[in-house]
């Protein structure tokens, strides 16, 4: 017994930063010299009752970002431009304002609430249906992307996702909103259809260069496809869209009003 109590001692002596957690109790220590368990992992390690040691605690698959690998930072930020999340997302100080700022979503949420949220994505968020490799990857690049942030420098977004109370519909609505989606800066989450691409933050450079060999949305580009697809991309399904040119200026305006966002940053 006296053993044992000597051992004990002699682990909290030579373990400071960990050994004096009640996280030990249960779980076994790994990467010591990196400080203690809540550096990585959250939580509360000052009681023994779950409900209140795990609150807000991330699994270990959430936290490899703190282990500086770069394969998988490399493959986080991969995911991330492939998504495309920051023609409306700001993450790591970079993107749009249109909607959620990750790096704050990062500093308040658990890894749940993080997945929960990609996979019941809100309006107008499209589903990007991923595996649970891409998910893990993407959390990993969402948490690293917040790091030596802090909440109160990072402004709420408020966003309306639909259009009760104008007096008339907006042209974008009527015009394009039946096959596509946008969250404007100016009008929020407008359009109702999914068969056309989501189109917000389409002038801003966090967008998918897709208009014709790897180029970037304009509004010369816009107008020129809406005017015949099919002389862009001979093989495009959408049809001439005829508008006047009040109309033409009025979804331009929709779509770029992104591109006066304060918040974007280096995207352009």
């Amino acid at each position: 017994m006296v053993s044992r109590v000597l051992i004990a001692l002699l682990f909290l002596i030579a373990v400071p930063a960990w050994g004096s957690q009640l996280c030990v109790t249960c779980h076994s220590a790994h990467y010591v010299g990196r400080g203690s368990c809540i550096d990585c992992h959250r939580g509360n390690p000052d009681s023994e009752r779950k409900n209140i040691a795990h609150e807000r605690i991330r699994a270990g698959k959430y936290v490899r970002f703190t282990l500086g690998e770069a394969a998988l930072m490399k493959e986080g930020q991969r995911v991330i431009d492939l998504l495309a999340c920051r023609r409306c997302h700001s993450s790591a100080g970079r993107g749009n304002s249109l909607t959620t700022n990750l790096d704050g979503a990062a500093l308040r949420k658990t890894p749940k609430e993080l997945v929960q949220s990609i996979r019941n994505p809100a309006t107008n968020m499209p589903d990007f249906a991923l595996t649970e490799e891409q998910m893990t990857v993407l959390i990993n690049a969402i948490y690293s992307g917040s790091l030596a942030r802090k909440p109160d420098q990072i402004a709420p977004v408020k966003v309306h996702f639909n259009s009760a109370g104008r007096k008339d519909p907006d042209i974008f609505s009527t015009k394009c909103g039946s096959c596509h989606r946008i969250i404007s800066a100016r009008l929020g989450a407008v359009g109702t259809g999914d068969i056309g691409p989501n189109l917000s933050g389409l002038f801003s450079g966090f967008y998918p260069k897709t208009f014709r060999n790897d180029e970037v949305w304009t509004t010369k580009n816009l107008d020129t496809w809406l005017k015949n697809p099919r002389v862009i991309r001979p093989w495009a399904r959408m049809q001439p869209v005829l508008l006047n040119e009040i109309e033409t200026r009025e979804i331009e305006s929709v779509i770029g009003s992104v591109s006066n966002n304060s918040a974007s940053k280096e995207g352009r």
